[in-house]
């Protein structure tokens, strides 16, 4: 019996058009995924210009205390996507970094978001860390350290999660490794230990570790590296680009192996370079460095050759518009790509209600 097609592989591969005309044929047919569908477009429509808003004030270092603000924008986001959580999370972040609310207060609130039965995306404690202070902070552990005491389930998930946090932001070096020692073993899992190790000037214990474990499992990963490599050279797409990138992370190997791997592409027909481009682009703006902002840009120039080689200019223009509206909260990916001589395309217009 043959294995079932990864549908999410498969997804990523599509252009946007694509998707939404998908999206829209499967929502004639289900009035369910209609009216949510719906309810989110009128959502992003008032919350995308505040968020916006709220953006530009704290980008330009206003004085004024938009703590409060930025809190009811988060309590009034019912029906908002999980990006749209995720920025105003952020936004919150930022916010309460330069006018912290009183800390129990702010603690009490994610625990609430995190506890809570609405989708809330996981917070990065460190990002509060400073607003929430030591009292916060304890009072965080409290409420954690009770949750993690109950029966299995979701919320005890939620406070294993939070606890690794802690642990990270309040220099716990021995709880944070005995949380990761606790989780299944994995090639993140054992990087993460070795890396809190080092940090904690532990040197002698981090190779140890290293020995035991890393070192060790290398001989079949590097088998399974091989495996990936021709399979990429044999059909190189989105899919074996990523299954070569898996496989080279977990040898420590990938910024090798995706040179390589671009060299081979840029031999190749265009238009199995492209979608493979654009994966290296936007794998490069996840690590939100500087320095992969640049690489991004450059990248970008190669992806605009491409387009022009396979006559397709205007894709890579409506691919750029969208990537770098993305991403506009990156000034700095902005500022490479112009360094870059790429043009910036105009935002397309909304289309003007009846």
């Amino acid at each position: 019996m043959n294995p079932a097609p990864d549908l999410r592989a498969y997804l990523r591969t599509l252009d946007v058009e694509t998707l939404a005309e998908l999206l829209l044929e499967q929502a004639g047919r289900d009035s369910r995924l209609r009216h949510e569908l719906e309810v989110r477009a009128v959502v992003h429509e008032k919350v995308g210009p505040v968020l916006d808003t709220l953006q530009r004030l704290l980008d330009a270092g206003t004085q004024a205390d938009l703590t409060p603000l930025a809190r009811r924008m988060l309590d009034s986001l019912d029906g908002a996507s999980t990006a749209e959580r995720r920025r105003a999370l952020g936004l919150y972040a930022q916010a309460c970094a330069k006018h912290p609310p009183e800390p129990r207060v702010l603690a009490d609130w994610i625990l609430r978001t995190q506890f809570g039965e609405q989708p809330w995306p996981r917070i990065e404690l460190a990002e509060f860390a400073e607003a929430l202070g030591d009292d916060g902070l304890a009072h965080l552990e409290s409420t954690v350290d009770s949750v993690l005491a109950e029966r299995p389930g979701p919320r005890r998930d939620t406070a294993r999660y939070l606890a690794e946090q802690l642990a990270e932001v309040t220099g716990d070096v021995d709880g944070l490794l005995t949380i990761l020692k606790s989780k299944p073993p994995s090639q993140d899992v054992h990087l993460k230990i070795i890396r809190v190790l080092r940090e904690a000037g532990r040197h002698g214990d981090a190779i140890a570790y290293a020995a035991r474990t890393i070192v060790q499992a290398d001989r079949p990963r590097q088998g399974v590296l091989a495996l990936r490599r021709a399979e990429f050279r044999r059909n190189p797409n989105p899919a074996s680009y990523r299954a070569l990138r898996t496989a080279a992370e977990q040898l420590d190997r990938w910024p090798s192996e995706r040179a390589s791997a671009l060299v081979l592409l840029a031999e190749r027909d265009p238009a199995e370079a492209i979608p493979v481009y654009r994966m290296h682009v936007e794998e490069l703006i996840e690590h939100k460095d500087p320095s992969c902002y640049r690489e991004a840009a450059l990248a970008l120039r190669e992806l605009r050759g491409l387009h022009r080689r396979a006559d397709t200019a205007e894709d890579f223009a409506l691919y750029l518009a969208d990537l770098l509206e993305t991403h506009k909260r990156k000034t700095r990916l902005l500022i490479e790509v112009r360094n870059a001589r790429i043009a910036i395309p105009k935002r397309r217009a909304m289309p003007m209600s009846a």
